[in-house]
């Protein structure tokens, strides 16, 4: 159950950088992408408990 918790935190450390990042750079997609890595990082996080 370790990996779960893991690849969530890393799935939320990737959303939490390109979230930041896209204030500097405009592409278009960009929130689909932002939203379904804040979807997969809670439910890896949450399977965890």
């Amino acid at each position: 159950m370790n990996f779960n918790r893991n690849i969530g935190f890393v799935l939320l450390a990737i959303w939490l950088i390109l979230t930041g990042l896209s204030s500097f750079i405009s592409m278009g997609g960009l929130g689909v992408i932002l939203a379904l890595l804040a979807i997969a990082a809670g439910v890896f996080i949450l399977l965890n408990r």
